[in-house]
């Protein structure tokens, strides 16, 4: 089994090596393709939904209706989108990096990266190519998740794990990639552009509504318990700040992105400080100590990105110390789920 994990890594890592190499190398010889640097994923390692979708067959199908997955098609035809890409000077919304970046994901076809969906799997879970393969073996021909060994899922995991994979247990990790985007951390794309600061995005109403697919663990696709959502919440408004914070530390003129993410930073400190009126954990109070010392203005990067460093060991403290059981005293004012 060891050397089965060892041999499908080596092979990932001299493919991943070669396609990156021919990736490179087609970007230099074709300035108007997409550089793959400024993308989130590495288009050399994206598998694809399909590629998904052999196993999570529910999870895909449940994708296919989002918007998610709609947008790969709906995004370029919408007015708004060809507003805002007339004010950056993009003549196709599918090859600026400003709009693939968060809005499509990106693959490598004949050596080039290339949109070919629109938010997928490896969007938030990592892109695939050096882990697809352990993470779908259990262990041999005909072994399937409910009879693989305990001890050949442990390694499968953390093999997994150490190629990419961000896990759904893994919280922050997987939170932090859909604040990397709904905060839009792209002043010129704001300010010039046109395109709103950010969405108004929660964790828990957004993870637990249309985008949903808890089908691995609920056949019916229940949403997550309320321990889970509980401690998706705190999370959640941790991670606001962090990257509201990191927004102001970047912006370089008091216009909408500026104004707009200070805004973000001191709604989610009063919500911050709503949850630590009702449950006790020193990793909350060290996160609202953290964001009363931030200064919120222009030409103080060093200073909010610490800050923002510092909230984000304190949430990822409370990703992996807490199952949300101790914070029941939250309940009030956790949204309500989208029937």
């Amino acid at each position: 089994m060891e050397n089965t994990i060892f041999v499908a890594r080596l092979n990932g890592v001299f493919g991943a090596f070669a396609l990156s190499l021919g990736l490179i190398l087609a970007v230099l010889a074709n300035p108007s393709s997409v550089e793959a640097q400024e993308l989130r994923l590495d288009p050399a390692l994206v598998k694809g939904p399909d590629a998904c979708g052999e196993c999570h067959k529910s999870s895909v199908a449940l994708w296919k209706d989002t918007h998610h997955a709609t947008t790969f098609k709906s995004l370029p035809r919408s007015d708004k989108a060809k507003e805002i890409a007339k004010a950056m000077g993009i003549r196709r919304i599918k090859s600026a990096s400003d709009c693939l970046t968060c809005h499509f994901t990106s693959a490598a076809v004949d050596g080039e990266p290339k949109p070919i969906a629109g938010i997928t799997c490896e969007s938030c879970h990592g892109a695939g190519k050096n882990w697809i393969d352990v993470h779908s073996d259990f262990g041999g021909k005909g072994v399937t998740t409910e009879t693989e060994e305990p001890a050949h899922r442990t390694a499968r995991y953390e093999t997994s794990v150490s190629e990419g994979l961000i896990r759904p247990s893994r919280l922050y990790a997987v939170a932090q990639n859909c604040y990397s985007c709904h905060t839009v951390p792209n002043e010129k794309l704001v300010n010039v552009g046109g395109h709103p600061a950010g969405s108004k995005f929660e964790l828990v109403k957004w993870s637990q509504g249309e985008v949903r697919h808890n089908v691995w663990y609920s056949k019916e696709n229940n949403a997550a318990p309320i321990e889970r959502q509980r401690l998706m919440y705190i999370v959640g408004q941790a991670l606001d700040l962090e990257f509201a914070l990191r927004g102001v530390a970047k912006a370089t003129e008091k216009a909408d992105y500026a104004v707009a993410m200070a805004k973000r930073a001191k709604i989610a400190e009063k919500r911050i400080k709503k949850i630590a009126e009702a449950v006790d954990a020193p990793e909350i109070q060290a996160i609202l100590a953290i964001a009363a010392e931030a200064k919120l203005k222009l030409n103080n990067e060093e200073q909010l990105t610490a800050a923002a460093d510092a909230v984000a060991m304190e949430a990822m403290k409370l990703a992996d110390g807490y199952d949300g059981s101790q914070f029941a005293g939250i309940d009030a004012v956790l949204p309500k789920l989208d029937k």
